[in-house]
């Protein structure tokens, strides 16, 4: 007898922030373009507060998606790729947050959900690099995508107004970056490649695998996802009033001056120590504070369809 039986369609599964809501039906946009595209029924699972994405991309991974798509915004994608990093099943992004970078950072149309969705079942892949971050207190392994700190940048993403960042979305990192401009610095070792780079007072260290923020800042002028390299920013500005100042003439400037008030590096890992416990943040979610971080680049670790 001849086996006449054709092979299963594949299945995309989607990892959806509920709370992310948007005026289309994105379910109905899906099965449309599963219906295109010969896809078969999709497996939905949305996030908690408890888990907001890792335990969903394994259970994705258990059911037997050959696709996982992160519906939300950075710390959805930032959950699925911690499971999906290292592996062969790829990540579709359909962008519903208020910051997205790295949609952003890789050219993808944040508004074109169509496009999204397209892109994520038939469209190219690409390998981007990961950054593994291990802290000791508590001790603890998470990846990040597009930026991690630690200080004044972190203690802006504690202290954004919730209510006025759903009103006028990133604006309200704006509001809360004015706010905390007073404040102290913290004596920082930060040891890249073996070697120490750092010793002294600081507000923050910054660590990037892609260079844009909100409102298309650039921080990271030489960063890109694909290099194999962390990009590291250190700020520690002047004292007195116009302090500040010095610290974005250097990042117009992309640190081209001698002024220290923004130090860039380059490298493969990145040891940063604090005398005392300061705020930490990862792909723009604030994750506690602690006082030591190691965070080292996997290049290519993560299969992206866009």
């Amino acid at each position: 007898m001849t086996d006449t039986s054709s092979p299963s369609p594949k299945r995309a599964a989607v990892v959806i922030n509920p709370a992310k809501t948007v005026d289309i039906d994105v379910r109905e946009l899906m099965a449309k373009h599963c219906e295109e595209n010969g896809w078969g029924e999709t497996l939905w699972f949305e996030t908690t507060e408890e888990d907001p994405g890792v335990g969903q991309a394994k259970e994705a991974l258990a059911q037997g998606a050959d696709l996982i798509i992160a519906a939300g915004g950075d710390g959805t994608v930032r959950c699925v790729a911690e499971v999906l990093a290292g592996g062969d099943i790829p990540m579709g992004l359909l962008p519903l947050g208020t910051g997205n970078l790295l949609a952003r950072n890789l050219g993808i149309d944040v508004t074109d959900y169509d496009g999204a969705l397209s892109g994520a079942l038939v469209g190219t892949e690409r390998k981007i690099d990961v950054v593994r971050a291990r802290r000791n207190d508590p001790d603890k392994e998470q990846v990040f995508l597009v930026m991690a700190g630690m200080g004044y940048d972190a203690t802006i993403m504690a202290d954004t107004n919730q209510e006025l960042k759903h009103k006028v979305g990133w604006l309200a990192y704006v509001d809360a970056g004015i706010r905390n401009l007073p404040g102290k610095p913290v004596k920082a070792t930060v040891v890249i490649d073996g070697k120490r780079a750092v010793h002294r007072g600081v507000r923050s260290v910054m660590v990037g695998n892609c260079g844009k923020v909100q409102g298309g800042l650039e921080i990271f002028p030489e960063a890109k996802v694909d290099d194999g390299l962390l990009d590291i920013a250190v700020l520690a500005p002047h004292h007195g009033k116009l302090g500040w100042l010095s610290v974005l003439a250097g990042i117009i400037g992309k640190g081209k001056n001698k002024d220290t008030a923004v130090e860039y590096f380059q490298g493969k890992s990145v040891e940063i120590t604090l005398e005392h416990k300061d705020d930490y943040q990862l792909d723009g979610d604030h994750e506690g504070q602690g006082k030591h971080v190691l965070m080292t680049m996997e290049p290519g670790a993560l299969t992206l369809r866009m």
